[in-house]
């Protein structure tokens, strides 16, 4: 690890935060003596953020910790325009009410892992619709479209990935790496914001900005990236069979978010637990060297503190609650997901897709052939075998040893 001075880059650092850093120096040594904003910015595509988001969540919560004020930027404006970083496709446009809609929800979770206010390190929650919205197009070509090269910008990989594999980039998406860099223009002016943070993948448009607030503002600004977080395994983070991981309860039942963290690979555990929780890290480093079943330990405190954090500790109890139930008593457990069964029923193959515990009816098909799936205990191999419930009954469906859920009707 590296010697910084400040306990804003020696948190970062010792928990594994740090990717790239610009003049990392004049940071630690700018955080060692003034309050630094910072941001990060989070489009609002969805009415949740996904586990994926959560390392730049956390980030904001450990640049809070450290004593620094976090900035979060709602993407209200440029979620209208699309962040082409990573996507092989155009994203649909969405109306100002759906994105309105969409940040409302976003909100609670920061709500829970961040302390809001008017305070010095109070964070706040920013739209950049404000000033986005108000910007001329002809004031905006004429007074930072100077400042890019058509040349440079070609070379973005977000630009190179899409051109590469023939998939069409719109001009409007073209555009998207100039408001990124404006952004952190106007947090600098309103906010003397410093330093912006995001993911690998962010490291273009994060010196573009701060070489933007350079030109047009002769202000010294900084980035830092976090490391490409993928599991043990290779997988996206916060990605599954069943689909994202979301963050908000009214997309992914508790139970299912305390699963995810319970089941992660054992060479993930202890890299998790420095991310995404606030143990100590003498305590992280007691459970992460804990070897055969005793691992599975340190995978219930990951799944406790985590789903603590992000949905409260009546969550993360119940939760746990649930597993021991499941698992130890062989019982059903209040928080297990639940389908409700139409009078007819329906195909066991496609009750397992339709709950996520198989990505397809093929693979539905295969782990019944592999003798998987239970029906409240007995297996089941048939895939066209049928589920019917009689009126106010309930059935437990499992399969494998870690998911399960209440059918009802």
């Amino acid at each position: 690890m590296s010697e910084y001075r400040s306990d804003l880059l020696k948190l970062l650092d010792e928990r594994g935060y740090i990717h790239q850093a610009t003049d990392a120096g004049a940071l630690d040594a700018l955080a060692s003596k003034q309050v630094v904003p910072g941001y990060i910015g989070y489009d609002a595509t969805a009415s949740s953020l996904h586990v994926g988001h959560l390392v730049q969540i956390f980030m904001q919560r450990r640049l809070q910790q450290a004593g620094h004020k976090p900035i979060v930027v709602m993407g209200g404006g440029t979620t209208k325009v699309g962040d082409p970083s990573g996507k092989d496709e155009s994203r649909k446009m969405l109306s100002d009410e759906d994105i309105a809609a969409n940040i409302a929800g976003i909100r609670t979770v920061f709500e829970r892992l961040l302390t809001f206010g008017d305070g010095p390190t109070d964070a706040i929650m920013v739209n950049n619709d404000e000033w986005l919205g108000q910007l001329g197009y002809i004031d905006l070509l004429r007074d930072v479209g100077p400042h890019f090269t058509v040349n440079r910008m070609l070379t973005f990989d977000s630009v190179r990935l899409r051109l590469d594999r023939e998939q069409p980039l719109t001009f409007l998406e073209f555009n998207y790496m100039i408001l990124q860099a404006y952004d952190f223009v106007e947090l600098a002016r309103r906010y003397d914001c410093r330093l912006q943070m995001g993911g690998s993948d962010q490291w273009g448009n994060i010196v573009n900005g701060l070489e933007l607030g350079r030109r047009m503002e002769g202000r010294e600004l900084f980035g830092v990236t976090t490391p490409l977080l993928t599991t043990a395994d290779g997988a996206k983070m916060g990605k599954t069979a069943g689909g994202a991981v979301w963050l908000n309860e009214d997309r992914l039942p508790g139970y299912d978010f305390w699963q995810y963290w319970r089941n992660v690979d054992d060479r993930d555990v202890g890299r998790f637990l420095r991310l995404f929780t606030d143990l100590p890290l003498d305590e992280i480093a007691r459970l992460e060297a804990l070897e055969g079943s005793e691992i599975n330990a340190a995978k219930v405190a990951l799944a406790n503190e985590v789903t603590s954090l992000v949905r409260g500790p009546e969550a993360a109890a119940a939760a746990e609650a649930t597993a021991s139930a499941t698992f130890a008593g062989g019982g059903a457990g209040e928080d297990l997901p639940r389908l409700a069964l139409g009078p007819n029923g329906m195909r066991i193959g496609a009750v397992l897709t339709e709950l996520g515990f198989t990505a397809s009816n093929g693979e539905a098909k295969r782990k019944l052939a592999e003798g998987a799936v239970k029906l409240d205990g007995e297996t089941v191999s048939d895939p066209g075998a049928m589920i019917v419930l009689v009126e106010g009954a309930e059935g437990k469906l499992s399969l494998g040893k870690k998911k399960h859920a209440i059918l009802t009707r």
